[in-house]
C-alpha cells in the first residue's frame, strides 16, 4: 500500500527513534544547534502547528488590518486566520509548471496599503527567489517565506559577485522571517517551527504560549504513519479526521509537545541521507510519468514534499484517485480546492475565478503521488504500472 503523507518502515533503527522520542526528555538546544547548520545566524520558536506559526508573526510583525500579497493556490485553512486579523489578501496566480506564484502579477496588484508578501514554496520546489525579493524591495514589503513543503530545499541566487555567487542556501534564509510545517516532511505529530534574524527585535523566545501535551489526536497521527493502519483511516476515517483538524484551526498560540519535538529532532539525523533517496526516486516517478502525459514540476532543488504532477487534460482526475485504490495507490488532491475556489472566500473578498486562470486549471488537474524516503525502484515500478493499467482502461 501506498500513501502521500509521511510514513514509516519499521525497522530497528526507526524503532529506536520512536522509543526515545516517547521517553527522553527533549533537547531542545541541542536541535536548535543542529538546525544552525541550515539556518545560520538564525533563532527558532517552535508552534504546535504552522498555521499557529503564521498568526504568532502576524501579530509580531504588526501586519493586522493590512494588505498580503499572497498565492491563489494554497490551502484555505489561511482564509479564518485572514479574517480573524482583518487581513485584507491580494490574490496571485501561479505558473503552472512550478506551482509557485509568477513574479509579474505583483506589480500588477500592488497598493499603498500592501505590507507583506507570502512566498510559498510549493510541493517542495524553490519559488524565484531572486525576482521575487528584488520586487518586494522594491515595494517595501515584508517578505514572509512559506516553507510548509521545503524543509531542505536549496536556491542558488543569480545575484553576488565571486565565490557568493557560486553559494546556495536552504529556502527559509531569504525572507524577513520564515515558517514550517514540520509534519508534512517529517513523522513528528504535529509542529511548527519559526526561524528568525538573530539580531531581530521580534518573535523573541519569551513569547508566552501554552504548553500542549500528546493527545488523542497525536495518536492517531501516530497510528497513521503506519500503512495498516493508514489504510484503515482511509476507509472509515475519512469524515471524521477532517473534523478533527478543523477544530484546531483557531485555537490559541501554542507551542509544540515534547514527543512531537523528539520525534523531529531524532528524524532530523537521517534527513540528508533520506532526502537523496527520496529525489532519485522522484525523478524516476517523473520520467515515468511524463511518458504517460502527466505534466511535473522540473527542478534539481524539488525535495519533492508531494511528488506532484497534473494530470492529461483528457483525464477524469477524480476518477482516476479513486481508481488507483483498487491498486492499494492512494494519491491526493492538494489542492483541489485551493482559497480561491471557497465560495465564502469568493464572497468576502469579490474574487472572480476567472482572473486566476492557472490556479483554476491547477485544483481540476492537481495529483500527488505516494512518495516515501524508504521506497525502492520496485516500489515505484508498481506505482507506474497501476497508472497504466489504469490510463490503459480508460
Amino acid at each position: 500500500m501506498y500513501f502521500t503523507h509521511p510514513q514509516l518502515k519499521l525497522t530497528l533503527r526507526n524503532l529506536r527513534k520512536i522509543i526515545l522520542s516517547f521517553f527522553k526528555k527533549a533537547d531542545e538546544n541541542s536541535l536548535k544547534e543542529e538546525l544552525s547548520l541550515y539556518f545560520p545566524g538564525k533563532n527558532f520558536l517552535f508552534t504546535d502547528m504552522g498555521r499557529t506559526a503564521f498568526r504568532l508573526i502576524i501579530e509580531e510583525f504588526n501586519l493586522k488590518n493590512s494588505q498580503m500579497l499572497m498565492p491563489a493556490f494554497i490551502c484555505d485553512v489561511f482564509y479564518p486566520i485572514l479574517k480573524r486579523y482583518n487581513i485584507i489578501p491580494i490574490f496571485l496566480d501561479i505558473d503552472l509548471k512550478t506551482f509557485n506564484i509568477i513574479p509579474e502579477e505583483i506589480n500588477k496588484k500592488v497598493t499603498p496599503q500592501t505590507k507583506s508578501l507570502l512566498i510559498c514554496h510549493t510541493y517542495g520546489l524553490p519559488a524565484n527567489l531572486d525576482v521575487l525579493l528584488g520586487l518586494a524591495s522594491q515595494h517595501n514589503l515584508l517578505v514572509i517565506e512559506d516553507c510548509a513543503h521545503s524543509f531542505g530545499a536549496l536556491y542558488q541566487s543569480k545575484h553576488g559577485e565571486g565565490q557568493a555567487k557560486l553559494q546556495r542556501k536552504y529556502v527559509g534564509n531569504f525572507g524577513d522571517v520564515a515558517f514550517f510545517s514540520l509534519y508534512k516532511q517529517f513523522p513528528s505529530l504535529r509542529g511548527g517551527m519559526i526561524i528568525f534574524k538573530a539580531q531581530s527585535s521580534k518573535l523573541k523566545a519569551q513569547k508566552n504560549l501554552a504548553k500542549t501535551s500528546f493527545s488523542l489526536r497525536d495518536f492517531l497521527s501516530f497510528l497513521n504513519c503506519f500503512p495498516f493502519f493508514s489504510f484503515l483511516f482511509k476507509k472509515f476515517g475519512s469524515e471524521i479526521a477532517p473534523k478533527m483538524l478543523r477544530k484546531e484551526k483557531l485555537k490559541e498560540l501554542a507551542m509544540i509537545n515534547r514527543i512531537s519535538l523528539n520525534l523531529f529532532s531524532q528524524f532530523l539525523k537521517s534527513f540528508q541521507d533520506d532526502l537523496t533517496k527520496r529525489i532519485k526516486l522522484a525523478l524516476e516517478l517523473q520520467k515515468e510519468l511524463e511518458k504517460l502525459g502527466f505534466e511535473v514540476q522540473k527542478s534539481e532543488n524539488n525535495v519533492f514534499c508531494y511528488l506532484s504532477a497534473l494530470v492529461p487534460k483528457n483525464l477524469n482526475r477524480d476518477k482516476f484517485v479513486r481508481d488507483l485504490r483498487k491498486y492499494k495507490i492512494f494519491a491526493t488532491r492538494i489542492w483541489h480546492t485551493p482559497i480561491i475556489l471557497n465560495p465564502e472566500v469568493q464572497k468576502e473578498y469579490n474574487l472572480n475565478p476567472a482572473d486566476f486562470k492557472n490556479t483554476v486549471e491547477a485544483a481540476k488537474r492537481i495529483i500527488n503521488f505516494p512518495l516515501q524516503n524508504y521506497y525502492t525502484q520496485k516500489d515505484i515500478k508498481k506505482i507506474i504500472e497501476g497508472v497504466k493499467s489504469i490510463l490503459t482502461k480508460n
